[in-house]
């Protein structure tokens, strides 16, 4: 990292010890929006994090990007929710949208005027993108837009987000029939409901609900039907890369929370760090961690040269996020009966955790990824 990366994340570091650790049980367990944090993100430059700085972002690389990630959900990871999915949809747009959408829409997602993320998720299809029903008909220079997202970060307080749709349900193969529009709340596009969840709270996740939603044609990303399903796959890299930065964040924060707690915790006349049991659990917790790291970075290398990085991502993917549950269920067992009580952080490790082995595909998903670019890659 360069000497301006290394003070960005040193400031992120300092804000969110700050500002995050002591709020991050108030507004789990209240499952409130952190909206004076939003505002601290907003000055942070944070939802310009990897926006090329033309276009007033920060352009971070995506190596700089996921150890801020990192050390933000080590603390607390929901807030890195929020402007994960708005990037994602910025990716698109900066990856693939023509001069003029880079330029109209780009500075209002830099500076947060414009927040929101992207609309994959349908109730009938999930990893299986291509299965979406959401509909958009052309209609003179517009397209009306009818259907339902759900599991949607930022779907209430968001305002703006990139939507999957089918613009040719007939297209085959069916990936050939989709697009992605850049859609604005309004009428016939609002959220309908907030989703309640086990973890990852104070974050709204919700169902979008479009009724005739009216878009401007010029508001298709790339301004050509059919390489939606592309748009989408390629904004998920950086979304993999950031699931797994929050994996191995929250794997981060158990294993620090463990080791402090093994060391302060005594049983039989000595601190439990000193028996072996323990141990043995810290010790393979802290390999996972300096795993997923390396994966993390390895993946985040290639998607900063522009090469593809499905198979990288996809591996650091599943092994930060399977290193986040495993880590924090062995948090559990060295708090022992205190786990269970909410005055410690590592109930919500617990919580938050599993959903990183779902979301940006399952990890069952990434698993047929890597092998089948293995194959591909080796091929005899």
């Amino acid at each position: 990292m360069s000497d301006v990366d290394n003070e960005i994340l040193e400031s992120i570091e300092r804000w969110a010890e700050r500002e995050l650790k002591p709020i991050a049980k108030k507004f789990d367990h209240a499952d409130e929006y952190p909206l004076e944090i939003v505002e601290q993100m907003k000055e942070l430059g944070l939802f310009g994090a990897t926006i090329d700085p033309e276009y007033g972002g920060l352009g971070l690389s995506a190596s700089t990007y996921a150890r801020i990630v990192m050390s933000i959900a080590s603390i607390w990871m929901a807030p890195v929710g929020i402007f994960n999915s708005h990037l994602i949809m910025a990716a698109c747009v900066q990856r693939h949208g023509t001069d003029d959408q880079k330029r109209r829409w780009l500075p209002k997602f830099a500076s947060g005027e414009l927040r929101g993320g992207i609309g994959l998720t349908e109730p009938n299809a999930g990893t299986d993108l291509q299965s979406i029903r959401t509909l958009a008909r052309r209609d003179g220079d517009q397209y009306v837009i009818n259907g339902t997202k759900t599991w949607i970060t930022n779907g209430v307080y968001g305002t703006c987000f990139g939507v999957l749709v089918k613009t040719d349900p007939e297209a085959q193969p069916r990936h050939k029939g989709m697009s992605m529009f850049i859609c604005e709340k309004g009428d016939g596009f609002q959220a309908a409901k907030k989703i309640r969840k086990l973890g990852y709270k104070s974050i709204d996740s919700a169902e979008l609900v479009f009724e005739n939603y009216r878009v401007s044609a010029e508001q298709l990303i790339g301004g050509i039907e059919g390489r939606g399903f592309q748009q989408a796959v390629g904004g998920l890299e950086l979304g993999r890369i950031n699931v797994a930065a929050r994996g191995a964040g929250i794997a981060a924060g158990a294993l620090r929370d463990a080791l402090r707690y093994a060391q302060e915790r005594s049983t039989f006349g000595k601190p439990i760090a000193q028996h072996q049991a323990i141990q043995l659990k810290l010790a393979d917790m802290a390999t996972r961690v300096e795993a997923a790291r390396l994966l993390i970075e390895q993946a985040a290398r290639k998607y900063d040269t522009g090469e593809r990085c499905d198979l990288e991502s996809s591996m650091a993917k599943l092994f930060a996020s399977e290193a986040g549950v495993e880590n924090s269920l062995e948090a559990m067992r060295i708090f022992g009966g205190y786990s269970y009580s909410t005055d410690f952080d590592v109930e919500r490790y617990y919580r938050d955790a599993p959903l990183m082995c779902i979301g940006e595909g399952t990890n069952e998903m990434q698993r047929i990824i890597i092998a089948k670019q293995l194959v591909e890659r080796n091929p005899l």
